[in-house]
């Protein structure tokens, strides 16, 4: 019987930098956690001990560290293409580079109209992603937003559904639609102004789910992936992870009080998960 190796990788999670870019007229603030997996020819490893073809994964954390101060300028897009590219050329055991990035959003403090030179403010939970996969010479580059939290407490109805034995939910034309969205999409190339990108798409999502007619959680997913696609030819597809915040009317005409969609539970759990991908033809 032979016993082979399969497929393997190995790298470095959860290398947290802060990188400031002193620009002569203001700060910028980056700070971001990095994993890096690398896939190669690394069977002698496994099978014999044999660590000559294995860069130490405190080398990749290192190395993230260094090539930052001079190379991580702009976008986490373009620094992790700059990584991903320096572990590939000068690794040839190596095959395939994948670099995932994650921001921590942080805007300058706004004092009197004007944006303080140096001082920031937590943009919450909300984060920029970036996932580059350099395999042979092809480069492919996904970016995207995760705990997006959004909420909107008209213009979202749900009616129509299937009804059975067991469906105890009124239909509605008027409830809070709330979601904490994780979108993605892919570029077609990776030579792009990334920053003007992720700030139009950001833009196009959030204008569209505050200004779409929803039907459910199903229409608005699809009418923001459209929108996306209509407006920003280098996307690809867009993909939304959109789980339903549930925000239940409270019943107050148990104690002689009408509610006109003014009071509402909130609640966490059991809750709707919706997904779908939008992508041209």
């Amino acid at each position: 019987m032979k016993i082979l190796m399969g497929e393997n990788t190995y790298g470095k999670n959860a290398i947290n930098l802060t990188k400031i870019i002193r620009n002569p007229d203001h700060h910028e603030l980056k700070q971001v956690s990095i994993n890096i997996s690398l896939q190669g020819d690394f069977e002698t490893a496994h099978k014999a001990g044999d660590n000559t073809k294995i860069l130490p994964t405190d080398t990749m954390k290192n190395t993230v560290y260094v090539l930052a101060k001079e190379n991580f300028t702009s976008s986490i897009e373009d620094f992790g293409i700059f990584l991903a590219r320096y572990f590939k050329q000068n690794n040839p055991q190596v095959s395939q580079v994948k670099i995932e990035i994650t921001e921590y959003l942080w805007s300058r403090i706004i004092t009197e109209g004007i944006a303080h030179k140096h001082s920031f403010i937590s943009n919450g939970n909300e984060k920029h992603t970036a996932t580059i996969l350099l395999n042979g010479n092809e480069t492919r580059v996904t970016a995207g937003i995760k705990d997006l939290l959004i909420l909107k407490t008209t213009d979202s109805a749900f009616k129509d559904y299937i009804r059975d034995q067991y469906t105890t939910l009124k239909e509605t034309d008027d409830r809070i639609l709330s979601t904490e969205c994780q979108v993605n999409w892919e570029y077609d190339s990776w030579q792009l102004n990334f920053t003007e990108l992720y700030n139009a798409i950001r833009t196009t999502v959030l204008m569209t789910f505050a200004n779409h007619k929803s039907l459910s959680v199903q229409h608005t997913l699809y009418a923001m992936g459209e929108k996306v696609l209509q407006g920003n030819d280098p996307v690809k597809r867009i993909s939304f992870i959109m789980p339903n915040k549930h925000h239940l009317l409270f019943n107050l005409e148990q104690f002689g009080i009408e509610n006109n969609n003014e009071v509402f539970i909130a609640t966490e759990e059991p809750y709707g998960y919706i997904t779908g991908t939008v992508t041209r033809e």
